[in-house]
């Protein structure tokens, strides 16, 4: 069997490849074209249409994209193009049945793109792996949980296992999930955290006491400025992009700090604006937009304190009020005053070198920040997936702590996250490194004794899975394969396994990379309607700004052999755990009474059932805003870490040292038809490229001084101090507006590149965001199609890793 398949498929769907300038606001006609044709691409027009309906209503369902929260008056159209698309891919009337394994090798499907495999449709049965025939192949429900019980128990002890959680999986799945594991014996909880904002819990832990963000969405509406570090809303977060409207609209700074110049930072066109939509309008939502090279932040932002330490001497020297705010420092903080010693020590040159700004830029910034009195700080992956990922959250939290811009109205901290409950996942304890408070009162529930030795998160996870040291991976959602870094390595030690088991709703890539035996459950999705033994359940989730709300599919499950997450993971623990006292199957009868004991084990839980099913659910309140700081002090804690060490760790100096070719510094990032490692086609409208996917984004100048030419073909090799030859092929230079220096790429094309051992310090974050690159000239493979995914030499490349 060939590639034909997927070649007609591609060009069914998204046309042929093409680079060409897009130059229309983010949002409006082209947001609406988007959902309808994805609704016709997965033949839902009129199902579809009444789901979407539904979505981030108080009786509905929540997004399974990302975590923004809803507005108290909902709208009736309550979503974003990219929500829509996950809607659609959700309730796709496509199916992957048995009879379709049946016909097609787990080999064969390997060289599928990603987008070709997500487009397959919804998983109807559980399945196992059969090596002899290279199939999957039918398994029931009761054999599938015996063979995970079987290797579970044959392991030698219970930290041969882990078990990874992905941020779409519920309050009420992953307490039981984390509840199971640790009746097991283990805390190997690798998440998706560790990918995204592990680098923000850590960091914010340690300035403010808790590592979640401090705002709500009614700061929004009173803040004098929007300080956006490092994230792309119109692709990431789109219903962010209406709030962040309602700022400019009524004359708020939104400033964005960001490499590259993103369409939903510039202007938007709102959907629900009847205007702005029959006018062709929009709103323009940065009224300053400044752009430092990868990995710049950190400097940028200590350039910024030490513009305020200036600026406050000379206030002092006249009699003028202090540029801090030293009543507050004084009560609330400590380190302030080896914070100012540390930045008096830094020599501009050195801040201008690294943040890649011109000193009237970042005076121009500071400034900003001076003359707001309420700001708020919003930053995703930009920030947070550096080897100094911790040193940037410490950073952001310095600034507003030195103004005293912590438990005011209109100001804090905001961490975007991405997806719809990976902050709740951590909540409810998917925690490697788990609190003895937590241990406890999980022992003191259910009379357990939880293991105190501290778990893998995913770096940890695919190491001891190479070295044989974990032998079962279990994976409650995600694509673990292609998310991670290293990817040949990765999946390499995942093959290794004993045994992979992957709960899902579509196939991905991840669960083409087989251990020794492998299992695919399908489970429901958000958007369906879940029947237990005392009728329909809702589960509940918890936003980017910590509300806690319910969630109640309204569909028909795709097929009648599918169970809840929930029920999956008491099925296993039931099966892995005969002798356990704790009823597993009676929560699964009504969801309430998980609930019960999560308000037993979390004092912040507190009469849940009561509280949640008030429409819009409830607010975890941060002890920030009361300024109660949990920190080891008792205070918050102003942290620095010097420039010379931030900008100087081993593998910087490695990529400087590095004299054969220029080195660059590559981030990874998505394309506008992606949500986190899943693809809903091969389109970047906001960035002008069409179909296709191997693109490198690079600065003209760039492109002149190396030689190159405008879609010329280029390999791209990262350079580490390990050795070890990293290389991906055939990406196709897009000239864009990108500091010089700097490239961009999509993940997880360029996810072979980031080595397992270049990450954060502190976080163990993979550091995607900062990967020293050279670039070879290239060619298009023989074969190649513009529009596919993945080039079909990739596959065969065997690179070592560690």
């Amino acid at each position: 069997m060939d590639n034909s398949e997927e070649q007609k498929h591609i060009q069914e769907n998204n046309g042929f490849a093409r680079i060409e300038p897009y130059t229309h606001p983010a949002g409006g006609w082209g947001a609406l074209l988007s959902v309808a044709r994805n609704l016709k691409r997965q033949d839902i027009l009129g199902k579809g249409s009444i789901t979407l309906l539904n979505i981030n209503q108080p009786t509905g369902f929540d997004c399974p994209g990302c975590a923004w929260p809803e507005k108290k008056d909902a709208h009736a159209f309550n979503f974003c193009e990219n929500g829509a698309k996950a809607v659609a891919f959700e309730a796709t009337s496509k199916t992957v049945t048995p009879e379709y394994f049946a016909g097609h090798t787990v080999s064969w499907l390997s060289e599928q793109s990603d987008f070709f495999l997500e487009d397959l449709g919804r998983l109807t049965d559980p399945v196992r792996y059969d090596a002899a025939t290279d199939k999957y192949v039918p398994i029931s429900w009761d054999d599938a949980f015996k063979l995970i019980a079987q290797h579970l128990h044959a392991l030698d002890n219970p930290d041969q296992a882990a078990f990874y959680t992905s941020g779409r999986a519920s309050n009420e799945a992953a307490f039981l999930y984390q509840l199971f594991v640790r009746s097991f014996g283990t805390n190997n909880f690798p998440d998706c955290s560790n990918m995204c904002h592990e680098t923000t819990s850590v960091g914010l832990l340690d300035s403010i006491g808790l590592g979640k963000g401090t705002v709500t969405l009614e700061d929004f509406d009173v803040a004098d400025a929007i300080f956006s570090f490092g994230h792309n809303p119109g692709t990431n977060h789109p219903r962010m992009l209406g709030t962040l409207r309602e700022v400019s609209k009524r004359g708020g700074n939104i400033i964005a700090i960001n490499p590259i110049k993103e369409r939903g930072l510039e202007r938007f066109q709102d959907p629900q604006a009847p205007l702005e939509m029959m006018t062709n309008g929009s709103t323009p939502i940065s009224r300053y937009y400044f752009q430092p090279k990868i990995g710049g932040d950190y400097a940028l932002m200590l350039g910024m304190l030490k513009h305020l330490n200036e600026w406050d001497k000379k206030a002092l020297a006249s009699g003028k009020p202090s540029v801090f705010d030293r009543n507050f420092i004084a009560v609330n903080t400590v380190g302030f005053d080896e914070m100012i010693a540390e930045i008096e020590r830094t020599e501009w040159a050195d801040i201008y070198k690294h943040s890649g700004l011109s000193p009237e830029h970042l005076e121009k910034l500071a400034k900003l920040f001076l003359e707001s009195e309420r700001s708020i700080f919003c930053w995703g992956m930009g920030i947070t997936q550096h080897r100094h990922g911790t040193a940037n959250v410490h950073m952001l939290a310095n600034l507003l702590l030195a103004r005293g811009q912590i438990g005011r109205p209109g100001a804090g901290l905001c961490p975007v996250r991405g997806h719809s409950n990976v902050q709740g996942d951590r909540t409810m304890g998917i925690n490697e490194l788990p609190s003895p408070k937590l241990l406890d009162n999980i022992d003191r529930v259910f009379g357990i004794k939880s293991p105190r030795k501290n778990g893998h998160g995913v770096v940890e996870t695919i190491k001891a899975m190479a070295e044989g040291e974990v032998k079962v991976f279990i994976g409650l959602g995600g694509n673990f394969a292609v998310a991670t870094p290293d990817t040949p390595y990765t999946q390499e030690a995942l093959r290794k396994c004993n045994l992979t088991v992957h709960v899902a709703t579509k196939l991905n890539r991840s669960h083409l990379v087989c251990g020794k035996d492998a299992l695919i459950l399908p489970c429901l999705g958000r958007t369906e309607i879940d029947e237990q033994l005392h009728g329909p359940q809702a589960i509940s989730v918890e936003d980017s700004m910590s509300n806690i709300h319910l969630s109640a599919g309204r569909n028909a499950p795709i097929s009648d052999n599918i169970l809840s997450e929930p029920d999956i993971v008491a099925r296993m623990a039931e099966a892995v755990l005969p002798d356990s006292q704790i009823k597993w199957k009676w929560y699964i009868e009504s969801y309430d009474r998980i609930r019960d004991s999560i308000a037993d084990v979390f004092d912040e839980f507190h009469d849940f059932n009561l509280r949640v099913y008030k429409p819009g659910g409830f607010h975890l309140e941060h002890p920030a805003n009361q300024h109660i700081w949990n920190t080891k002090s008792g205070k918050a804690q102003f942290m620095i870490t010097p420039l010379s060490e931030v900008y100087a760790d081993k593998e910087n100096q490695y990529a400087a040292a590095y004299t054969d070719s220029k080195v660059y510094t590559l981030m990874t990032t998505r394309s506008h038809d992606q949500y986190n490692t899943t693809l809903y086609g091969l389109d970047d409208r906001y960035r002008g490229v069409f179909g296709q996917r191997r693109v490198l984004f690079m600065n003209q100048a760039d492109i002149d001084e190396a030689g190159f030419e405008a879609n010329q073909w280029v390999d791209i090799e990262s350079v580490f101090s390990d050795g070890v030859k990293r290389i991906v092929h055939s990406f196709r230079i897009v000239p864009y507006n990108i500091p010089r220096g700097s490239l961009a790429a999509y993940y997880p094309e360029t996810n072979p590149l980031v080595a397992l051992s270049s990450h954060d310090k502190y976080a163990k974050i993979p550091a995607s965001k900062s990967v020293p690159v050279i670039l070879h000239p290239g060619n298009a493979p023989e074969h190649f199609n513009l529009a596919t995914a993945v080039a079909p030499e990739d596959a065969d490349k065997k690179v070592s890793s560690l």
